[in-house]
């Protein structure tokens, strides 16, 4: 890849600049197929657990490349005109239907203005609303009913991210939708760049409270009770936390543990125990394993 270029500059330059300008920590690979996929025009699909960094790399991508970024959380609940726009009935009734009285939605300005447009939880989102991409993603063209056609401007791109298919409340994208995107996944990144990330977001510098940390979530994943562990959200709440607690006692770390990683993760249906109880666990489990005091 080493002879890619844009503006004089080959895909790794591009890939230490924005690691260095936007703190990203690692992720050079992924990178490396973010940055060939925007340059061949090809529409992202990037999926993983949640806390991954999905919307990190997607905001640096508009960011780098200069461009505005329209973002949209998919739910269940978000529909096709909350997507491309709708007509405002007051405006309607005193100008007709015409681009005055059109309430533009995310899509359309993206096309509009040549913008990036990042679609997070694009599984969450009904059928009918994916769908409503296909024309935009094929020949950067969509029919708003009684104003015609808007074509999409140089720069329109589309970044999408979802989490794993197979977690709750996510509908399968259509088979059509998925063949108009290039997949990228991202996984948990190894042990030492979530420790240099944990240094990075909080500035700590006592590593044995930073690896700790990190230890401590990364057992979350593999845990036998749970069905899903913590991202490394749960390592920065949990090192910012005990830094102002006893971080000599296990019981400090109990305490801190459970504030920042019951929010964080998902017990295995059919535990019963308390996820206070799991966590103690955990926590307990981790500093037997390491020779913390």
């Amino acid at each position: 890849m080493e002879g890619v270029v844009m503006q004089d500059k080959t895909i790794n330059e591009m890939i230490e600049e924005i690691q260095e300008q936007f703190n990203i920590v690692g992720r050079t690979g992924e990178l490396r197929k973010c940055l060939a996929a925007k340059l061949a025009n090809r529409h992202i699909l990037l999926e993983g657990d949640v806390g991954v960094g999905k919307t990190t790399l997607a905001h640096a991508m508009a960011s780098y490349f200069t461009q505005d970024l329209e973002r949209v959380d998919g739910d269940e609940r978000y529909s096709s005109s909350k997507l491309v726009g709708h007509f405002d009935p007051p405006m309607v009734i005193e100008k007709g239907y015409d681009w005055d009285s059109f309430v533009t939605g995310p899509l359309t300005t993206a096309m509009q203005k040549g913008s990036i447009l990042f679609l997070n939880e694009l599984n969450r989102m009904p059928e009918g609303t994916q769908n409503v991409l296909l024309g935009a993603m094929d020949e950067g063209t969509i029919i708003i009913p009684k104003l015609g056609a808007v074509q999409a401007k140089e720069g329109f791109f589309i970044i999408s991210a979802m989490n794993p298919a197979e977690l709750v409340a996510t509908t399968p994208l259509s088979e059509a939708l998925r063949d108009r995107f290039v997949w990228i996944r991202l996984e948990y990144q190894p042990e030492e760049e979530e420790q240099n990330i944990v240094r990075v977001r909080t500035g700590i510098k006592e590593e044995k409270i930073v690896k700790m940390a990190v230890k401590i979530i990364r057992q979350t994943r593999d845990w036998p009770d749970l069905r899903r562990g913590s991202s490394i959200r749960g390592a920065i709440d949990l090192a910012s936390i005990i830094r102002f607690l006893e971080a000599n006692e296990i019981e400090s770390w109990i305490d801190s543990s459970i504030m920042s990683l019951a929010t964080k993760i998902e017990l295995e249906d059919g535990v019963e125990s308390l996820i206070e109880e799991v966590i103690k666990s955990i926590v307990t489990t981790t500093f037997k394993d390491m020779d913390f005091f």
